[in-house]
């Protein structure tokens, strides 16, 4: 963690992160900090290097140069402290046991980061009372909804308390009310004092969620601050011709 004289603790500083691909350059030299209890959002159209950085900040691919700080920890020197510290809830596939109960995934998940069972069940009932979840915590994956799936999702995100959040398009492919579950889930972290890396593609979402943002185009940092000052800067009420202006294309929204 780094304190900077005149803003808050830092606590992810990423540094010079790159990640290349058979010669393609994913992320090119990405760099930037987030302050505790902020969400910081990752602007980009798609292929921009968003999941890319993402997945290794979260310890899943290993950079080609750079590095990151999260809460004291060297993404490259200490790899196994780093998952302890963050949860990840990405959009697409659950990724749960179709043969294990809501629980019992959550739990083989606490179960990995050295949890005591008696304890993490606990936290299973309190987390299900809060996000509407008893009626079906104890039914088999297989048999749940979409929707129901993405909450067994986010309990599992967050039931090693992690410091850091990383979300990675969230809502991809998920109904109208399972949108404004996730984004109360992430208003939840924030609320918890959590740090919050969001990436996505949809300019309402980031607009109505992130504290500051970091746009990213073909791998880049090309700009970044908060929604108001970039809207300023650039003479625009309308984040999606900022975001043309400065990348020149059309995305999808």
């Amino acid at each position: 963690m780094i304190k900077i004289e005149g803003e808050g603790l830092v606590l992810v500083e990423v540094d010079g992160l790159t990640k290349v691909f058979k010669n393609i350059r994913a992320v090119d030299n990405l760099s930037f900090r987030v302050e505790e209890g902020e969400i910081y959002g990752l602007l980009g159209e798609n292929g921009a290097g968003k999941t890319t950085t993402l997945r290794m900040l979260a310890t899943m691919l290993k950079p080609t140069n750079g590095t990151a700080i999260i809460n004291g920890r060297d993404l490259i020197k200490e790899p196994e402290e780093i998952r302890k510290e963050v949860g990840i809830l990405f959009g697409g596939e659950s990724g749960l046991y179709d043969r294990l109960t809501a629980r019992e995934n959550i739990l083989y998940f606490a179960e990995l980061h050295d949890m005591d069972k008696k304890e993490a069940n606990k936290k299973i009932d309190i987390l299900a009372r809060k996000f509407d979840m008893m009626e079906f915590i104890d039914r088999l994956a297989a048999k749940l909804s979409k929707g129901m799936k993405q909450k067994v999702a986010i309990l599992r995100s967050i039931i090693h308390d992690p410091k850091v959040m990383l979300f990675d398009e969230p809502t991809s492919g998920l109904d109208v009310g399972s949108v404004r579950e996730v984004h109360d889930f992430i208003r939840f972290c924030k609320e918890e004092g959590k740090t919050i890396i969001f990436s996505s593609h949809s300019m309402s979402e980031v607009e109505k969620l992130c504290d500051k943002i970091g746009i990213i185009h073909k791998g880049k940092l090309i700009e970044e601050g908060t929604i108001e000052g970039l809207k300023e800067k650039y003479k625009t009420d309308n984040l999606e011709e900022l975001f043309m202006e400065l990348v020149g294309e059309k995305i999808e929204v």
